[in-house]
């Protein structure tokens, strides 16, 4: 299962406490107490993995080194181990504290999230000309502790929406070296898969039904990923009695999502045609015509079918690595 939304607890280590100690060698007394080492780190960073959430399902409580504590011989203690949690690009991280949010776009980026606490000081720094034998010392202080809701939002260059059953997982599978699963049963994409054509990353994206953008059936997630995609492909299947419903109903669904995903480049692609006749086939893509220009029939089944969605796919790549 693809943990896509998870509510984390993440702390900076704390800061290794100072030291009292003294110089007992004759000519050579006073105060030598080292300080407290400083806390590590948390820092997020970007991976291509969209699985990389998972790592939190069952660890959501998690901590940096602590800083050791100051020694004698004006020997400061080390620093704590800093901690870098790897999470899939896309991600959106929000403080449930202050509601500010950060996110990640890139493999390689990395967000400093909670700071490590400063280490005490030790008794050396303490000294002065009325104060020659200190013992004072500073505790070292805690590190950050925040409470974060991690979102993924994929980033993919064409996104794969429609109906369940529409066909996406098939068409994604021509497409790429995907293994996508296929069954004639609605559902059977329960979270997003990727796949690679060229340099354009494709989400298959789950499927929803009437009723997603309020909870209902796998639309939230649906609805959540096709924020991020550029183009969208719009898979209706040549066998629904009412296509255009169909289209419809999950456009419905976006509006009511996020009315600008109404607004991202679409091509609709009326899937399984190797299904019903010729004439059913021009009747349906007409019926869709009148509501988007951009209408092709397709089989998975039918090469020259798949060469026009690859004719298109390679249209988008040039768009892209143009400058």
């Amino acid at each position: 299962m693809l943990i896509d939304d998870i509510v984390i607890k993440v702390s900076g280590g704390k800061g290794g406490k100072g030291c009292v100690a003294f110089n007992n060698i004759p000519m050579h007394l006073g105060p030598t107490g080292g300080s407290g080492g400083k806390g590590g780190n948390v820092y997020l960073e970007g991976v291509s993995n969209i699985s990389a959430l998972n790592q939190f399902q069952f660890k959501k409580d998690i901590k940096a080194g602590d800083g050791a504590d100051g020694r004698s011989q004006f020997r400061d203690g080390r620093t704590g181990e800093d901690l870098i949690l790897k999470v899939p690009t896309g991600t959106v991280i929000q403080n449930l504290a202050t509601k500010e949010t950060k996110e990640i776009t890139r493999v390689g980026e990395k967000l400093l999230i909670a700071k490590g606490g400063n280490g005490g000081k030790g008794n050396f720094l303490f000294r002065s000309s009325r104060n020659t034998t200190p013992k004072q010392f500073q505790p070292g202080l805690q590190g950050e502790n925040l409470s974060l809701r991690l979102e993924l939002k994929l980033i993919a260059d064409v996104g794969l929406i429609g109906l369940p059953n529409a066909g996406k997982s098939s068409l994604l599978n021509a497409l790429t070296s995907s293994k996508s699963k296929v069954a004639n049963y609605p559902f059977t994409t329960l979270e997003p898969n990727l796949g690679a054509y060229y340099e354009l990353i494709l989400a298959d994206i789950p499927g929803l039904i009437e009723g997603a953008s309020a909870g209902k059936g796998l639309g939230v997630k649906f609805l959540r990923h096709i924020e991020r995609t550029k183009v969208l492909f719009h898979l209706v299947s040549a066998e629904s009695e009412h296509p255009k419903k169909e289209y419809l109903t999950v456009k419905k669904e976006m509006e009511k999502h996020n009315p600008r995903l109404l607004k991202k480049p679409e091509y609709v692609l009326l899937t399984k045609s190797d299904s019903v006749s010729s004439a059913e086939l021009k009747q349906k893509e007409t019926e869709l015509k009148k509501i988007s220009k951009k209408v092709l029939g397709i089989s998975i089944l039918d090469d020259k079918s798949i060469e026009k969605v690859k004719k298109l796919l390679n249209t988008i790549q040039d768009k892209k690595t143009k400058p």
